[in-house]
């Protein structure tokens, strides 16, 4: 089962951009974000005439999440659990089963966070509270899970180019970086950084100031996987190259192949 997760900034706006990548690239699942589109006025058809079944939680404008399989989408659930208050699209999570395996797949955008201090940190804290206790389900659960999506968090220095730059951005601050171990510490694998070592490995480049072409990048796009996840995964790479495409997305997929 080939997966990939891709921030593609918008639907709408890059739609021949997407579906010029999956003509190509020929996920069995792509799990995106930021399609900046509600439910009704998701452009469904050119993905279900590729094959395609989708799943959506989005909102007008801003955020959205999405789950494309060629295999049924089952047992669909959106919205992350732990505040029935928040109304940003931002968790999708379902079911899909491979040729061998079951798989659960969670396909999420968590919050930037900036500026930082301020109620938007707060908010990013408070959802990667929700994160872990949902992650901490999975794992309970004891099945092959994937926590995959834009996490809008560089877990390390060697995750950026100019570390300096990132020291107050809420993408780097040590309370973002501890609530991600915090997760990933429960028993999940970092699905890139268990097949690559070292830094240069980027999957977001800003458009401004030539951040491409200067590999100006930080890696904020990542897979969690649970151990039966990771027993399956014989693969995991970042497709790089498709950021120097025409009106290409700032973020570009990342990759996991597992035996199910």
């Amino acid at each position: 089962m080939r997966i990939a997760t891709f921030n593609i900034n918008g639907v709408k706006a890059r739609i021949e951009t997407v579906l010029g990548w999956l003509d190509e690239a020929a996920p069995d699942v792509a799990l995106l974000q930021e399609i900046k589109s509600t439910d009704d006025t998701f452009p469904r058809e050119p993905f279900e005439e590729r094959g395609y079944n989708v799943e959506t939680h989005g909102q007008k404008g801003f955020n959205g999440v999405a789950i494309l399989s060629r295999r049924p989408i089952e047992d669909v659930t959106r919205g992350l659990p732990g505040d029935d208050a928040d109304e940003q699209a931002r968790w999708i999570e379902a079911t899909v089963t491979g040729n061998r395996r079951t798989v659960r797949l969670c396909c999420l955008y968590l919050p930037n966070g900036n500026p930082a201090p301020g109620p938007k940190y707060d908010y990013k804290l408070a959802w990667m509270a929700r994160l872990e206790t949902r992650a901490r389900d999975l794992l309970a659960a004891e099945d092959p899970a994937v926590m995959a999506g834009d996490y809008n968090v560089i877990p390390q220095d060697e995750d950026c180019a100019r570390p300096e730059a990132w020291r107050s951005d809420a993408l780097a601050l040590p309370d973002t970086r501890a609530a991600f171990r915090r997760i990933v510490n429960l028993g999940f694998t970092e699905a890139f950084r268990a097949r690559v070592q070292g830094p240069g490995h980027y999957s977001f480049w800003d458009y401004q100031a030539g951040a491409w072409n200067r590999n100006d990048g930080i890696r904020i796009d990542h897979m969690l996987l649970t151990p039966q996840a990771a027993d399956l995964m014989t693969d995991c790479h970042i497709e790089a190259e498709i950021r120097g495409r025409d009106k290409p997305s700032d973020h570009v997929p990342v990759w996991v192949t597992l035996d199910a």
